[in-house]
């Protein structure tokens, strides 16, 4: 019975083969050291395949031949080169003043090109741009530093080691997971809320925004909330919808009560329907506030398409009305430089935030601000918020780096990455002591929040970032780990097994270290019951620091406490905001499968070590109601030729193939996905999944 066709959307295609598979036309996954090398005892050579043409360059292996054992462990285990990777929050440093300080400061986020050596170890890119679907059906892209390209790398990963499972075939892996345009909005909510619960949502409004966005001060807040809010009679369209979006924001990012649903609703349809009521003719600096918080808005409510054109409308009349330049002609007072500064900063840190969570060039990138100097000055007499936003500022700027001189490139350099993190350090050398300390017993509880929000969002952020640099470098160096796993549990052995870089294993810790610390920030935050029931960009980056431990977790033979409670703290904290979220939902239902996919991987890894220690005695008796076989006994009895189920511990990834596998999986190829979760992948399925697909000859 042949293969059934498999849908064009549904294959999964390889975006580079190695040299073995590309010369012998056999299907690749496109990792390396490939199954089938591994296979085939030559996982030392596995390498890409070179490119013919003249627009491609060779790059050299991501396996090190001069690396060795002794020095892997050195390197690992070395504090400085740790500490350099993960440097902590320090308030002061005689090299680099703080922020807030009067006396000259070094552009700590200068974007100088960095140039890699040439003898700089270089790791490929792995993860590949990816085209999904939208909730209309529509192709949208989404870039290879997006988290969403990691996932797929590591379903793809785990697909490799255990086989099809609910964590790496899940149904909506190619769904952009958004949520439609509520329809049962109220039409007269409004006269429902008084003074006071409408001051109550802005002051949620701007802790959900603090240390992201600074854009309406505290005097025209108010003065905004005083003004009238009717429509028909307004002649201030965009200052009153900016009202009802500040509103919005708040009754969003607030526990999830009716109320606050039927506020939030209400006043962002409101405050919408102001926004395109000029359609967009008159750039204003009203306009600008109102589509970035507009944009805000719509990450909370699971529509990050929609927030990221909102963004563009955004970044482009913020160019129009040159905020991103210093006003020389001095027609501006203080104040409203100072004021446009702040707009401009937040612009761009949203920007580049959304713009990397996505991996999707950002409207900002080719704008060089003249802003820094300014900002300065503003912080030596600002409050914390500005504090945080000028330091979100600085930080996005080395994000938007970061992406350009590592993700354009085929390959990433060490050396460009450590280059990298240490600007990421001087940035956090130079962070005030406002934002590095909890505030004192006696502050108002909001101002409080307000404050221990905004330096989360900063702390957050610059752990993301490292998370970024190092990425590239933890899935080289989990990869040739998972690869001599999988050979000290086979019975061949290899001349020579493939030896991790010591610049990856170093970048690979900081990449951990970093997403440890900040689950484990957001984790003391929470126990504090000081989390917002609603937190659209912290939700992204849980999510990001939980993929890189789970990554982790699936490629260790041990548990690693530390590992388990932090991955563990990060599916709590989605769980919480899964009451408000959908995409959060989505995100916690994410690592409950890999979590699964885990304990499965340790769970053959255990029952292979206790076969390979316990090869004279077998287990007679079961309640599944088969007698288990032994290692020795051939396959063909361990399979049957009964359609039932099979048992996910009959036969494992390293066992050598079988002749007569073909004719037993004949008649299979109609088994439906759950049948298939617990039956493990081999690397004899890819062989027969080639053999399948090749074209016979003479035909």
């Amino acid at each position: 019975m042949p293969r059934p066709k498999v849908h064009p959307s549904n294959r999964l295609r390889a975006f580079e083969a190695c040299l073995f598979c590309r010369t012998s036309k056999k299907r690749c996954t496109g990792s390396f050291p490939c199954p089938n090398c591994i296979h085939r005892g030559r996982a030392d050579s596995c390498v890409p395949s070179k490119k013919t043409g003249p627009s491609h360059q060779s790059r050299p292996s991501f396996t090190s031949p001069s690396s060795n054992a002794a020095d892997l462990q050195t390197s690992a285990a070395t504090p400085a080169s740790r500490a350099q990777v993960t440097a902590g929050f320090s308030p002061h440093n005689e090299a680099y003043p703080p922020i807030h300080s009067s006396s000259p400061q070094p552009n700590v986020s200068a974007r100088t090109p960095i140039e890699p050596g040439p003898g700089s170890p270089e790791a490929q890119h792995r993860t590949h741009p990816r085209m999904l679907r939208s909730l209309q059906g529509e192709r949208v892209f989404v870039g290879k530093a997006a988290s969403l390209s990691f996932l797929q790398l590591l379903r793809d990963t785990i697909t490799q080691h255990i086989g099809p499972s609910q964590f790496s075939h899940n149904v909506r892996s190619d769904d952009m997971l958004e949520t439609e345009t509520p329809h049962d909005v109220p039409s007269d909510f409004e006269d429902r809320l008084d003074r006071d619960q409408k001051l109550a949502f802005v002051r949620a409004y701007r802790i959900a925004t603090s240390g992201f966005i600074d854009a309406v001060p505290d005097s025209e807040a108010t003065e905004i909330l005083n003004e009238s809010s009717h429509a028909s009679t307004d002649p201030n369209n965009t200052r009153t919808a900016l009202k009802d979006v500040m509103v919005a924001i708040g009754a969003q990012s607030c526990k999830s009560y009716p109320i606050a649903i039927q506020t939030e609703r209400f006043f962002f349809a409101r405050g919408q329907r102001r926004a395109f009521a000029s359609m967009l003719e008159n750039p204003s600096l009203e306009l600008v506030r109102l589509f970035l918080l507009m944009a805000f808005y719509m990450l909370g409510a699971c529509r990050r398409n929609a927030a990221f054109m909102y963004l563009g409308v955004a970044a482009r009349a913020s160019v129009a009305l040159g905020l991103h330049q210093t006003d020389s002609s001095g027609l501006l007072s203080m104040i409203e430089q100072n004021q446009r500064s702040q707009v401009w900063m937040s612009v761009c840190v949203l920007d580049f935030l959304v713009s990397s969570i996505l991996g999707r060039p950002s409207a900002t990138a080719t704008l060089r601000s003249e802003t820094g100097d300014i900002s300065l000055d503003m912080t030596r007499q600002s409050n914390t918020r500005e504090l945080s936003l000028v330091a979100s500022y600085h930080m996005s700027l080395i994000l938007e780096e970061i992406i350009t001189q590592l993700y354009s490139e085929k390959a990433a350099s060490a050396e460009v990455a450590e280059a990298l993190l240490e600007k990421l350090k001087r940035w956090s050398d130079n962070l005030p002591a406002p934002l590095l300390t909890t505030p004192r017993s006696g502050h108002e509880l909001f101002a409080a929040q307000e404050r221990i929000i905004g330096s989360l969002h900063v702390a957050c952020s610059y752990h993301f970032a490292v998370i970024i640099v190092t990425r590239p470098f933890l899935i080289s160096a989990l990869s040739i780990r998972l690869a001599r796993l999988h050979q000290d549990l086979s019975e061949t052995t290899l001349d020579r097994l493939p030896e991790e870089d010591p610049a990856h294993s170093r970048l690979a810790t900081g990449c951990i270290d970093s997403a440890i610390y900040m689950i484990q920030t957001c984790l003391e935050i929470h126990r504090s019951h000081l989390l917002l029931g609603n937190m659209c960009i912290l939700k992204a980056f849980v999510f990001a620091a939980a993929l890189t431990l789970g990554f982790s977790m699936f490629s260790q033979m041990e548990v690693d406490s530390t590992w388990e409670e932090a991955f563990n703290g990060a599916t709590e904290i989605l769980r919480i905001f899964s009451q408000q979220s959908a995409q959060a939902a989505h995100y916690s239902d994410i690592l409950t499968s890999l979590a699964n996919a885990i304990a499965e991987q340790r769970q053959r890894l255990t029952s292979h070590r206790r076969q390979s220690r316990s090869r004279y005695v077998s287990k007679l008796f079961t309640l599944d109601g088969r007698r288990p076989s032994s290692p020795e006994q051939p396959r063909t009895q361990e399979i049957g030729f009964s359609p039932m189920p099979i048992q996910s511990n009959m036969f494992y990834p390293w066992m050598q193939g079988d002749p007569d596998l073909d004719s037993v999986l004949s008649g299979w190829d109609g088994m439906e996905l759950p049948l298939w979760d617990s039956f493990p992948f081999t690397v004899e399925s890819f062989q027969l999944q080639d053999r399948s697909n090749e074209t016979p000859t003479g035909l």
